[in-house]
C-alpha cells in the first residue's frame, strides 16, 4: 500500500512539476511576443519563437523538448557547433582574468595575439587592424576610413561609393546605404541615406564560363564618376543577405583593375564568406585579390561573442593620419573586448590545425549533391551551392512561420528569407545530419 502511494504520488509530483514547467513556458512566450523586438519582426503581428533551454554540437534544444540540427550556424557564425570545449576553455580562462578594458591607451595580450593571426592568414598588403564590435560597425569603420583618407590627400570631392546592386552591408546608416536600394531591406529610408552609385549585379555564374560585358556597366559608371568615388564595396564571390548569389572570380579580378586604373579604395565584405565558409579562408582568394579595406565578423568567435574588424593597407592607415585630424575618428566603448578576443584567438586556432578545408569540401560535395533534386520542383527557380552555402530560390516569397513550424516538427532549424531558402551548417556537421536538412528542405518544397 505505502509503494502505491509513493508511485501515485511520483505521478503527481511529475505531472504538476510539468504542468509548472508547461505555464512556466507559455509565460515567457506572452511576454517575448508583447514586449521584445525580435529582429526582422513585426510588433502587430510577431513571428512565433521557440525558447532554447541548450544546445550542443550542432543540435539546438528546445524548452518543450525537441531537439534541432542547426542549419544556418546562427546566422552563419557557429561554425565549429556549440558548446565547444575550447572555447568554452578561453572564455573561461579570460573571465578568471579580466572581462574588459577600455581600448584607448590600454591594450592587452588577446587583442595583440587576434590581430597578429588576423594579419598572418588574410590576404596580402593588410597590415593594420581596427577591432569593432560588430559586422555592420566594422563597414561603417571602413566606409569612413575610405572619406578619411581622400579628405586627407586633399581629395574631398571623393565623397561617394559605388556598389554592384543585390548587395547587403548591414543596417545601420551608412551601411544601408550601400545596401541594393530597391529589392534591399532598406528601401523606406532612401530619402534619408547617403545616395550612392550603384551597378547592375554580376550575372556570370560561379562555375559557368567568364562573360566580359558583365562588367562593362561598372566600367562605364566608373569612368563617368571616378573623380567623386572614395571606393568600391562589394561582397566578394558570394551576394549574402542581398540574394545568396554566387558569381563568377573574374568579376572581382576586374572590381580590383577598375580600382586601381582609377585611383579609388576597394572595400570587401567578408563578414559572411570569411574564415573558410566559401571553401577557401576568404572568399578574395578564389580571385586572387587584395582589397585595399576588409572586413570581417560573424564567424570570427565562433559565434560566442560579438566581433567584428576592420582590416586595410598601410597606405590606407598612413593616408587617414596624414591631415587634420590627425587621427582616426572612430572609437568602440567595448572596442578589443578581452573576453571577445580570448575566444577568437581559440576559433581561429581551430581553423589554423586545418581540418576546416576537407569538412567543408565534403559538405560542398554532399549539398551539390542533395539539393539537386530540388531544381525538378515546380515552385523552385533555381539551386546555387558553393563551399558550406546552400541555396534554393524558389518563385514566389516563402511563408517564414510555416515553414519553419514544419521543419521544427522533423527536428531541424532553417531560417529562410524572401524567396530563399538556404542552409550554412557549422563545419563539424555529420553527413547524416546534413542530409536530414536538405531531406526536410526538399520534402516541404514538394
Amino acid at each position: 500500500m505505502a509503494r502505491f502511494a509513493l508511485v501515485n504520488f511520483n505521478l503527481y509530483f511529475n505531472l504538476t512539476f510539468g504542468q509548472i514547467l508547461n505555464e512556466s513556458l507559455k509565460a515567457n512566450l506572452r511576454f517575448d511576443q508583447q514586449h521584445i523586438w525580435h529582429p526582422y519582426t513585426s510588433a502587430i503581428d510577431p513571428l512565433p519563437c521557440y525558447q532554447v533551454v541548450g544546445a550542443q554540437g550542432v543540435h539546438i534544444q528546445l524548452a518543450t523538448g525537441e531537439v534541432l540540427i542547426d542549419g544556418v550556424s546562427s546566422w552563419w557564425t557557429a561554425i565549429h557547433g556549440y558548446n565547444h570545449p575550447l572555447l568554452n576553455q578561453a572564455l573561461a580562462e579570460q573571465s578568471q582574468k579580466f572581462a574588459h578594458v577600455m581600448f584607448g591607451g590600454l591594450t592587452h595580450e588577446p587583442a595583440i595575439d587576434l590581430c597578429r593571426t588576423l594579419l598572418s592568414i588574410a590576404p596580402s598588403g593588410l597590415n593594420r587592424v581596427f577591432l569593432a564590435d560588430s559586422g555592420s560597425v566594422s563597414i561603417e569603420v571602413a566606409m569612413k576610413m575610405a572619406l578619411q583618407y581622400w579628405a586627407c590627400q586633399g581629395n574631398s570631392h571623393k565623397h561617394k561609393f559605388i556598389t554592384p546592386r543585390n548587395g547587403y552591408h548591414g543596417d545601420t546608416f551608412a551601411a544601408m546605404s550601400v545596401c541594393d536600394p530597391i529589392n534591399g531591406m532598406h528601401s523606406l529610408f532612401n530619402d534619408s541615406l547617403t545616395q550612392q552609385i550603384f551597378a547592375p549585379a554580376p550575372q556570370t555564374r560561379f562555375d559557368r564560363h567568364w562573360n566580359e560585358d558583365d562588367i562593362q556597366s561598372m566600367q562605364q559608371l566608373i569612368e563617368q564618376h571616378h573623380h567623386e568615388i572614395a571606393a568600391l564595396v562589394l561582397e566578394p564571390i558570394v551576394q549574402n543577405a542581398g540574394g545568396m548569389r554566387i558569381y563568377h572570380p573574374n568579376y572581382l579580378k576586374r572590381c580590383r583593375q577598375l580600382c586601381d586604373d582609377y585611383n579609388i579604395l576597394l572595400i570587401c565584405d567578408e563578414i559572411a564568406t570569411g574564415f573558410g565558409r566559401t571553401g577557401l579562408m576568404f572568399a578574395c582568394e578564389h580571385a586572387d585579390i587584395s582589397p585595399d579595406i576588409m572586413c570581417v565578423g560573424k564567424a570570427l568567435t565562433g559565434g560566442y561573442l560579438s566581433l567584428a574588424a576592420t582590416l586595410c593597407s598601410e597606405d590606407v592607415a598612413q593616408g587617414v593620419c596624414q591631415g587634420q585630424p590627425g587621427v582616426f575618428m572612430h572609437g568602440p566603448t567595448f572596442m578589443g573586448n578581452a573576453l571577445a578576443c580570448a575566444v577568437a584567438n581559440a576559433s581561429l586556432s581551430i581553423l589554423a590545425t586545418g581540418a576546416w578545408q576537407q569538412q567543408v569540401k565534403e559538405i560542398e560535395q554532399q549539398l551539390r549533391r542533395e539539393l539537386e533534386p530540388c531544381r525538378t520542383l515546380s515552385t523552385v527557380a533555381d539551386v546555387r551551392v558553393l563551399g558550406a552555402i546552400g541555396v534554393v530560390e524558389c518563385k514566389a516569397p516563402v511563408n517564414v512561420a510555416e515553414l519553419q513550424r514544419k521543419w521544427v516538427a522533423q527536428g531541424v532549424w532553417i531560417r529562410p528569407f524572401g524567396k530563399l531558402i538556404y542552409i550554412m551548417p557549422p563545419y563539424i556537421i555529420q553527413p547524416e545530419e546534413l542530409h536530414r536538412l536538405t531531406q526536410a528542405i526538399f520534402a516541404v518544397l514538394r
